[in-house]
């Protein structure tokens, strides 16, 4: 079977909703919601779903999980536009909440298409516990994020970040500007139309294994039942 990747249409789509992003226009539309946007997603889902148990078999990768809702929560926000203008999914670790831990993730929205992984939001003990993870295995951390291949591929790290040293952390330690993030966040952007070439799927597969090795450091303190309430 052909990889996994989206047509013209999916973006015609995406850049429509977001003129006329309201429910009367998505209802009329919904089958082309469902057959150029959604069903590729889920295409693209269920291939890593193979794919994924070679190189990180610890993250999910199934529709149901993985595939975000088009629906916006609009209760505590000022835009009440009812649909999101991209497409995503999330590939999280099986053994941690779905939000709670690092992982992959991919969306193709009207004029980009990001690729990337991390924590996003983590607890306050998540937090620390991570901080103390990177502060005890500083060169293994800084051989991952700091290779060559990762920077040439995703930048610097990113994320909201304290203006100080946190709490209980030597203001010295060499892995500093690390320990002050709040967010560990590695992605690239590539142009919308790139979702429709030949080679989406097989870029995806490449830049998510690059990142295996930092999700999966990430996630290293933060697996158990520690966390849950």
């Amino acid at each position: 079977m052909p990889a996994p990747r989206f047509t013209p249409k999916a973006l015609s789509f995406l850049r429509q909703l977001k003129h006329h992003n309201d429910r009367e226009w998505f209802q009329a539309h919904r089958n082309d919601y469902e057959r150029h946007v959604r069903q590729p997603m889920v295409d693209l889902v269920e291939c890593l779903a193979v794919d994924l148990r070679i190189f990180a078999p610890d993250l999910v990768a199934a529709p149901k999980t993985s595939v975000y809702r088009i629906y916006r929560d609009t209760r505590f926000s000022v835009d009440k536009t009812p649909y999101k203008t991209r497409v995503a999914a999330i590939f999280p670790h099986r053994d941690l909440p779905r939000h709670e831990g690092a992982g992959l993730y991919v969306h193709v929205a009207p004029d980009h298409v990001l690729i990337g992984g991390g924590l996003y939001r983590p607890m306050p003990r998540q937090l620390y516990r991570l901080r103390e993870h990177i502060a005890a295995n500083t060169r293994r951390f800084r051989t991952i994020v700091e290779s060559t291949r990762f920077r040439r591929s995703f930048g610097e790290l990113s994320g909201e970040r304290l203006q100080r040293v946190p709490r209980g952390f030597d203001s010295t330690h060499p892995a500093v500007e690390y320990l002050r993030l709040k967010q560990f966040l590695a992605e690239t952007e590539r142009p919308a139309n790139f979702a429709t070439s030949s080679r989406f799927y097989t870029s995806i597969l490449r830049l998510f294994k690059q990142l295996a090795p930092f999700i999966h450091f990430v996630n290293e303190p933060l697996v158990g039942n520690e966390f849950r309430i």
